[in-house]
Protein backbone atom coordinates (compact mmCIF):
# COMPACT_ATOMS: atom_id res chain seq x y z
CA UNK A 1 0.00 0.00 0.00
CA UNK A 2 1.29 2.97 -1.19
CA UNK A 3 0.54 6.89 0.50
CA UNK A 4 2.66 8.90 -2.39
CA UNK A 5 -1.19 9.87 -3.68
CA UNK A 6 -2.43 11.10 -0.02
CA UNK A 7 1.29 13.00 0.21
CA UNK A 8 1.17 14.49 -3.49
CA UNK A 9 -2.48 16.11 -2.59
CA UNK A 10 -0.91 17.42 0.94
CA UNK A 11 2.32 18.37 0.03
CA UNK A 12 1.20 22.52 -0.27
CA UNK A 13 0.27 22.14 -3.93
CA UNK A 14 -2.88 23.37 -5.85
CA UNK A 15 -4.85 20.36 -4.27
CA UNK A 16 -3.88 21.45 -0.86
CA UNK A 17 -4.93 24.99 -1.47
CA UNK A 18 -8.27 23.62 -3.17
CA UNK A 19 -8.46 21.37 0.17
CA UNK A 20 -8.35 24.16 2.55
CA UNK A 21 -10.70 27.10 0.60
CA UNK A 22 -13.35 24.12 0.58
CA UNK A 23 -12.69 23.76 4.17
CA UNK A 24 -13.11 27.15 4.89
CA UNK A 25 -15.97 27.92 2.47
CA UNK A 26 -17.88 25.33 3.97
CA UNK A 27 -17.21 25.99 7.68
CA UNK A 28 -18.14 29.73 7.20
CA UNK A 29 -20.76 29.13 4.80
CA UNK A 30 -22.41 26.54 7.53
CA UNK A 31 -21.92 29.48 10.32
CA UNK A 32 -23.16 32.27 8.44
CA UNK A 33 -26.21 30.11 7.13
CA UNK A 34 -26.96 28.94 10.45
CA UNK A 35 -27.38 32.30 11.94
CA UNK A 36 -29.38 34.01 9.65
CA UNK A 37 -31.46 30.53 9.73
CA UNK A 38 -31.97 30.79 13.33
CA UNK A 39 -32.60 34.47 13.50
CA UNK A 40 -35.51 34.26 10.30
CA UNK A 41 -37.16 30.96 11.89
CA UNK A 42 -37.04 32.54 15.34
CA UNK A 43 -38.67 36.28 14.12
CA UNK A 44 -41.64 34.22 12.03
CA UNK A 45 -42.29 32.26 15.03
CA UNK A 46 -43.05 34.53 17.06
CA UNK A 47 -46.70 35.73 15.60
CA UNK A 48 -46.54 39.15 16.74
CA UNK A 49 -43.57 40.61 15.27
CA UNK A 50 -43.10 43.35 12.82
CA UNK A 51 -44.11 42.25 9.63
CA UNK A 52 -44.40 38.57 10.60
CA UNK A 53 -47.37 37.64 7.74
CA UNK A 54 -46.38 39.18 4.80
CA UNK A 55 -42.82 38.24 5.03
CA UNK A 56 -43.73 34.63 5.69
CA UNK A 57 -45.95 34.58 2.54
CA UNK A 58 -42.90 36.17 0.13
CA UNK A 59 -40.71 33.09 1.74
CA UNK A 60 -43.08 30.52 1.15
CA UNK A 61 -43.51 32.06 -2.64
CA UNK A 62 -40.02 31.08 -3.18
CA UNK A 63 -41.54 27.43 -3.12
CA UNK A 64 -43.39 28.42 -6.38
CA UNK A 65 -41.47 30.82 -8.27
CA UNK A 66 -37.49 29.53 -8.59
CA UNK A 67 -35.49 32.57 -9.60
CA UNK A 68 -33.78 30.31 -12.48
CA UNK A 69 -30.05 30.74 -13.51
CA UNK A 70 -29.84 33.58 -15.38
CA UNK A 71 -31.78 35.89 -13.12
CA UNK A 72 -29.41 34.64 -9.79
CA UNK A 73 -26.17 35.04 -12.77
CA UNK A 74 -27.04 38.71 -13.15
CA UNK A 75 -28.30 39.20 -9.57
CA UNK A 76 -24.34 38.78 -8.48
CA UNK A 77 -23.25 40.38 -11.33
CA UNK A 78 -24.81 43.14 -10.25
CA UNK A 79 -23.68 43.03 -6.64
CA UNK A 80 -20.27 42.94 -7.67
CA UNK A 81 -19.74 39.65 -6.23
CA UNK A 82 -18.59 37.86 -10.02
CA UNK A 83 -15.32 35.80 -9.37
CA UNK A 84 -15.80 36.07 -5.95
CA UNK A 85 -15.43 33.58 -3.41
CA UNK A 86 -18.76 35.46 -1.69
CA UNK A 87 -20.57 34.25 -4.49
CA UNK A 88 -20.62 31.02 -2.98
CA UNK A 89 -21.42 31.76 -0.12
CA UNK A 90 -24.42 34.84 -0.09
CA UNK A 91 -26.92 33.67 -2.65
CA UNK A 92 -27.47 30.63 -1.20
CA UNK A 93 -27.05 31.34 2.01
CA UNK A 94 -30.64 31.24 3.33
CA UNK A 95 -32.69 27.74 2.83
CA UNK A 96 -36.24 28.76 2.83
CA UNK A 97 -37.39 25.24 3.64
CA UNK A 98 -35.37 25.02 6.19
CA UNK A 99 -36.28 28.46 7.28
CA UNK A 100 -39.90 26.63 7.69
CA UNK A 101 -39.05 23.65 9.11
CA UNK A 102 -37.06 24.94 12.13
CA UNK A 103 -39.80 27.54 12.58
CA UNK A 104 -42.35 25.00 12.95
CA UNK A 105 -39.72 23.23 15.21
CA UNK A 106 -39.73 26.50 17.16
CA UNK A 107 -43.62 26.82 17.18
CA UNK A 108 -44.56 23.61 17.96
CA UNK A 109 -42.09 22.12 20.15
CA UNK A 110 -40.63 24.91 22.18
CA UNK A 111 -43.15 25.36 24.94
CA UNK A 112 -45.38 28.55 25.22
CA UNK A 113 -45.54 28.60 29.00
CA UNK A 114 -41.59 28.71 29.09
CA UNK A 115 -41.05 31.33 27.20
CA UNK A 116 -44.36 33.15 28.88
CA UNK A 117 -42.44 32.79 32.14
CA UNK A 118 -38.91 33.84 30.67
CA UNK A 119 -40.82 37.21 29.86
CA UNK A 120 -42.30 37.54 33.11
CA UNK A 121 -38.78 37.32 34.61
CA UNK A 122 -37.66 39.70 32.63
CA UNK A 123 -35.87 38.35 29.81
CA UNK A 124 -35.69 39.99 26.04
CA UNK A 125 -35.65 37.96 22.63
CA UNK A 126 -32.02 37.55 22.60
CA UNK A 127 -31.93 35.93 25.83
CA UNK A 128 -34.30 33.76 25.36
CA UNK A 129 -33.31 32.33 21.94
CA UNK A 130 -29.97 32.05 23.92
CA UNK A 131 -30.75 30.14 26.57
CA UNK A 132 -33.87 28.64 26.53
CA UNK A 133 -34.90 28.10 22.41
CA UNK A 134 -31.09 26.97 20.73
CA UNK A 135 -30.47 24.65 24.01
CA UNK A 136 -33.96 22.72 23.50
CA UNK A 137 -33.17 22.49 20.05
CA UNK A 138 -29.66 20.78 19.57
CA UNK A 139 -31.37 17.90 17.69
CA UNK A 140 -32.27 19.69 14.34
CA UNK A 141 -29.95 22.45 14.65
CA UNK A 142 -27.49 20.12 13.76
CA UNK A 143 -29.19 18.30 11.37
CA UNK A 144 -29.80 21.48 9.14
CA UNK A 145 -25.97 22.20 10.05
CA UNK A 146 -25.20 19.07 8.38
CA UNK A 147 -27.78 20.13 5.53
CA UNK A 148 -25.67 23.27 4.56
CA UNK A 149 -21.94 21.98 5.07
CA UNK A 150 -22.47 19.10 2.55
CA UNK A 151 -24.47 21.17 0.36
CA UNK A 152 -21.21 23.60 0.80
CA UNK A 153 -18.84 20.72 0.33
CA UNK A 154 -20.30 19.32 -2.77
CA UNK A 155 -20.42 22.73 -4.22
CA UNK A 156 -19.99 22.46 -8.12
CA UNK A 157 -22.43 24.65 -10.67
CA UNK A 158 -22.14 27.53 -8.49
CA UNK A 159 -18.28 27.96 -8.54
CA UNK A 160 -18.33 27.32 -12.01
CA UNK A 161 -20.66 29.29 -13.14
CA UNK A 162 -19.61 32.57 -10.35
CA UNK A 163 -15.51 32.07 -9.88
CA UNK A 164 -14.39 30.97 -13.75
CA UNK A 165 -11.47 33.24 -13.52
CA UNK A 166 -10.11 32.83 -10.09
CA UNK A 167 -6.89 30.59 -9.68
CA UNK A 168 -7.82 28.24 -6.52
CA UNK A 169 -10.95 26.96 -6.72
CA UNK A 170 -13.34 23.90 -4.90
CA UNK A 171 -12.25 20.55 -4.36
CA UNK A 172 -15.43 19.27 -6.44
CA UNK A 173 -14.16 21.34 -9.61
CA UNK A 174 -10.62 19.94 -9.45
CA UNK A 175 -12.00 16.59 -9.10
CA UNK A 176 -14.10 17.03 -12.21
CA UNK A 177 -11.21 18.22 -14.17
CA UNK A 178 -8.64 15.47 -12.72
CA UNK A 179 -11.35 13.12 -14.06
CA UNK A 180 -11.89 13.96 -17.39
CA UNK A 181 -8.44 14.70 -18.09
CA UNK A 182 -7.47 10.85 -19.32
CA UNK A 183 -10.90 10.29 -21.02
CA UNK A 184 -11.26 9.50 -24.74
CA UNK A 185 -13.24 12.07 -25.16
CA UNK A 186 -12.67 15.51 -26.55
CA UNK A 187 -13.09 17.36 -23.09
CA UNK A 188 -10.98 14.94 -21.72
CA UNK A 189 -8.42 16.18 -24.66
CA UNK A 190 -8.84 19.49 -24.39
CA UNK A 191 -8.01 19.11 -19.92
CA UNK A 192 -5.35 16.94 -20.52
CA UNK A 193 -4.12 19.96 -23.01
CA UNK A 194 -4.38 22.61 -20.39
CA UNK A 195 -2.11 20.46 -17.67
CA UNK A 196 0.39 20.57 -20.76
CA UNK A 197 0.56 23.74 -21.37
CA UNK A 198 0.45 24.47 -17.45
CA UNK A 199 3.71 22.92 -17.06
CA UNK A 200 2.53 19.71 -15.28
CA UNK A 201 1.73 15.92 -15.35
CA UNK A 202 -1.61 14.69 -16.00
CA UNK A 203 -3.16 13.68 -12.93
CA UNK A 204 -3.05 9.36 -12.52
CA UNK A 205 -5.21 6.66 -11.65
CA UNK A 206 -4.28 6.84 -8.11
CA UNK A 207 -3.89 10.67 -7.51
CA UNK A 208 -7.79 10.53 -8.73
CA UNK A 209 -9.22 8.05 -6.36
CA UNK A 210 -6.92 9.69 -3.72
CA UNK A 211 -8.78 12.98 -4.16
CA UNK A 212 -12.19 11.19 -4.32
CA UNK A 213 -11.12 9.33 -0.99
CA UNK A 214 -10.53 13.05 0.54
CA UNK A 215 -13.80 14.67 -0.64
CA UNK A 216 -15.98 11.89 0.89
CA UNK A 217 -14.20 11.19 4.02
CA UNK A 218 -15.05 14.60 6.00
CA UNK A 219 -18.65 13.96 5.30
CA UNK A 220 -18.45 10.09 6.52
CA UNK A 221 -16.56 11.12 9.51
CA UNK A 222 -19.26 13.95 10.48
CA UNK A 223 -22.06 11.58 10.08
CA UNK A 224 -21.82 9.52 13.21
CA UNK A 225 -21.35 12.13 15.03
CA UNK A 226 -24.82 13.99 13.41
CA UNK A 227 -26.86 10.69 13.33
CA UNK A 228 -28.05 10.39 16.95
CA UNK A 229 -29.58 13.99 16.65
CA UNK A 230 -30.74 13.38 13.41
CA UNK A 231 -32.60 10.26 14.44
CA UNK A 232 -34.13 12.53 17.56
CA UNK A 233 -35.17 15.39 14.99
CA UNK A 234 -37.04 12.91 12.89
CA UNK A 235 -39.09 11.74 15.98
CA UNK A 236 -39.07 15.03 17.78
CA UNK A 237 -43.31 15.97 17.52
CA UNK A 238 -44.98 12.48 17.10
CA UNK A 239 -47.90 11.85 18.67
CA UNK A 240 -47.09 10.89 22.73
CA UNK A 241 -49.66 8.57 24.32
Amino acid sequence: MSFQAYREIFSGGALTDSLVLTTVLTAGGTAISMILTICGAYALSRTGSLLHRPILWLILLTFLFGPGMYPSFLVVQQLGLFNSYWSLILPGAVGTFNIIILRAFFMNSIPGELLQAAKIDGAGEFRTLFTIVLPMSKAILAVIALFYAVGYWNMYFQAVLYTPGLETQPIQVVLQRMLMSTQGLPEGAQAAAQYQDQGEAAPTAALKMAVVVCTIIPIVIMYPFIQKHFTKAVITGAVKG
